[in-house]
């Protein structure tokens, strides 16, 4: 089958690496892809938000399957703009429709989501510019540190943890007057504050059936010893010793089969993956946030741990007979380290000719902002590559990962050597 895989980041380049090893797939396109994708598979220069494109594309070569990596056309409705059309309804696109994509598209959908359906989460309240006041009441009587989160879709940068009363409705101000999050930040959720250590659960469902994926730990904060700003995320971990059978149970019980159930019940169609965000709270899973699709950089470790056909298991979300498939997961761990550009999560430099990646072998050299300059690899983006290992043991795994990862050089590359260290 053809298939068209929409995104260029490293998770779009871990999904082209485990796709392009099925004998199911003829030829894989990536739009628009990165320097590391054309390996896999041919890069098509179309956006994944550019759904004109898209369509012509997926008609003219024969596309039997499209897979959407990130949420952004998903919460536009990628999804439904197929099936709307006469020509393109009859190509599965795996990935929600914009109804079941406000589970990433909107925190306060997802909160009153969880609500509903009686999952554990921070209690939270949701609030406008009209409601302003009555969010510094509600301020007022919770405890401190207090999150805010900007409702909408705000690239990974929306949330805000406040030490102090003042701060919170300073910050408050500044989210619902003076858009510091553009349109993303028109409502804000107000959250209780968890303590405990997160991890990232996957379900991949075909709305009646799912699977659950590896999880994964990923580790935000630029630098080491888990400090400084927020980023897309500086590496993985998979699995997560403290994510052991019983607490596993638990997420089961408590989360993933109300998540599933609740789609169901509220006639919500979901076809795709379910990022489920979790705070192990002594014990007991409480959800953060949902995605609407899978993580990154955690996608690049999970993808190294799933031995079965990946087409297969993507076929039975198209289908709707994924409970017939086969998920067979490595019980050896897999280890991400993100190499990123200097300067980044801030102003960051660009355009660095990158060497040293012939020097890599026991791991993947996934791309992320990466672009060909004649016949230099160079880079474009935040986060260069992800350096993903698979390997008997956590040690071995992270000890592997870092090393590869001092293997490869540009100017002003800079990684974490501390990616996993607390799960050891």
């Amino acid at each position: 089958m053809n298939i068209l895989l929409l995104g260029s980041g490293g998770r779009e380049s871990a999904f082209a690496w485990k796709i392009s090893q099925s004998p199911k797939c003829r030829q894989l396109f990536i739009a628009p892809g990165n320097a590391g994708t054309s390996q896999y598979g041919k890069n098509v220069n179309i956006k994944a938000t550019d759904f004109d494109s898209i369509g012509r594309f997926a008609t003219e070569n024969k596309v039997d399957l499209i897979l959407v990596g990130p949420e952004e056309p998903l919460v536009k409705g990628i999804h439904d703009f197929f099936l709307a059309d006469e020509k393109l309804k009859h190509i599965p696109v795996i990935g929600p429709q914009q109804e079941g994509a406000q589970l990433e598209g909107s925190k306060d959908f997802s909160k009153d989501f969880m609500f509903r359906n009686n999952i554990p989460t921070a209690a939270s309240k949701t609030f406008t510019r009209e409601t302003l006041h009555e969010g510094f009441e509600y301020l007022s009587t919770q405890s401190l540190p207090i999150v805010l989160k900007a409702d909408g879709l705000a690239a990974g940068k929306g949330v805000l943890i406040c030490e102090t009363l003042k701060e919170a409705e300073r910050e408050l101000i500044s989210m619902l007057t003076e858009a510091k999050f553009g349109d993303a930040s028109s409502k804000v959720v107000v959250e209780q504050f968890l303590t405990g250590i997160e991890l990232s659960v996957f379900v991949m469902t075909d709305g009646q059936h799912y699977k659950v994926l590896p999880e994964a730990k990923d580790y935000k904060r630029i630098g080491e010893g888990d400090s400084g700003l927020n980023t897309g995320g500086m590496g993985s971990v998979s699995p997560v010793p403290f994510a052991d059978a019983a607490f596993m149970k638990k997420v089961h019980d408590k989360v993933i089969v109300p998540t599933v159930n609740g789609l169901k019940k509220e006639k919500i169609p979901y076809k795709g993956f379910i990022f489920i965000g979790l705070m192990n709270c002594n014990g007991e899973p409480y959800v953060i946030e949902y995605n609407c699709r899978m993580g990154d950089p955690e996608t690049e470790s999970v993808m190294l741990r799933i031995e079965s056909d990946f087409v297969d298991l993507l076929q039975g979300v198209a289908k709707g007979n994924l409970n017939e498939k086969e998920l067979v997961i490595s019980n050896k761990t897999a280890a991400t380290v993100v190499c990123v550009a200097g300067g980044y999560p801030g102003e960051y430099l660009r355009n660095k000719v990158i060497t040293g990646m012939e020097n890599v072998h026991e791991s993947k050299v996934f791309h992320a902002g990466t672009s060909m300059n004649g016949e230099n690899v160079i880079t474009t983006g935040g986060r260069v590559l992800a350096i993903s290992t698979l390997q008997d043991n956590m040690f071995n795994a992270l000890q592997q990962a870092t090393a590869d990862a001092s293997r490869i050089y540009w100017d002003g590359i800079y990684f974490r050597k501390d990616i996993g260290f607390d799960l050891l």
